[in-house]
């Protein structure tokens, strides 16, 4: 059924965008077959990062080779097996997995319908520390801590927090009514994925109601903040660039 007027929430600015699931269009990406993909954020927009979901049909796969990006997944619906280098295991919702760069990964075997996100980037070596490792987890098994000492504010860090990673995956629970302390202004850049609830984003000047299934990026030093709103509690998960120097 076609959009009454053309309308859709989506906005694509110069240093942020909101991605409704309305304006979803297929990419066809190399080694990614028997499933839709959308390629939600990559470097046409501005972002040195992609950020990709993909649902996968029965039978489908993504078969991904070896190369200089590494790339974080986390299984949103469904299931199905990953494989990253020697490590291999049968996931389900909730699941995620990291494959470093110069590692093969895979996921076969998916259930008809099964959802996942990806953040892809080109790693950034640190002289003198060696290159992380690959690994398979599962959310539910990482606790949620209250950020800042707020309990209505829970962040999940997926990805360990050690200077070989350059990248952190968390996840971001919020009590109907909770928010970000402040207006956050940083060098890290962000892709994000509403996973449940609804609240209003701040992107500089301006302020996004925002849903389940709803995308946004975030340029460095791009303003944000969030307030979850409703009966439910809402959760998004987030990328952000770590571990670098400045210059």
């Amino acid at each position: 059924m076609s959009t009454p007027y053309g309308h859709t929430r989506t906005r694509v600015a110069a240093r942020h965008a909101l991605i409704a699931p309305d304006g979803h269009v297929k990419s066809s990406v190399p080694g990614i077959t028997g499933a839709t993909t959308v390629i939600l954020i990559n470097e046409a927009m501005g972002a040195k990062f992609a950020q990709l979901v993909v649902t996968f049909e029965s039978g489908g796969r993504a078969v991904l080779p070896a190369n200089d990006v590494e790339t974080c997944g986390y299984v949103m619906s469904g299931g199905g097996t990953v494989t990253v280098g020697k490590l291999k295991q049968k996931v389900a919702a909730g699941a995620f997995f990291f494959a470093p760069a110069g590692q093969a990964w895979a996921i076969t075997a998916p259930s008809r319908g099964t959802q996942v996100t990806l953040f892809q980037k080109k790693f950034a070596p640190l002289a003198g520390v060696a290159a992380p490792h690959a690994l398979i987890g599962d959310a539910k098994q990482v606790p949620g801590n209250p950020f800042l000492g707020d309990p209505d504010a829970r962040l999940q860090v997926l990805l360990p927090d050690t200077p070989a990673f350059d990248l952190a995956v968390n996840i971001f629970t919020y009590e109907s009514g909770a928010t970000l302390p402040f207006v956050e202004t940083h060098v890290m850049e962000h892709g994000l994925l509403m996973l449940s609830g609804q609240g209003v984003y701040r992107l500089e000047d301006s302020w996004y109601p925002v849903a389940a299934g709803d995308v946004i990026w975030m340029a460095p030093y791009c303003p944000q903040w969030f307030v979850a709103m409703g009966k439910t509690t809402a959760s998004y998960l987030y990328y952000k660039d770590v571990n670098r120097a400045a210059l």
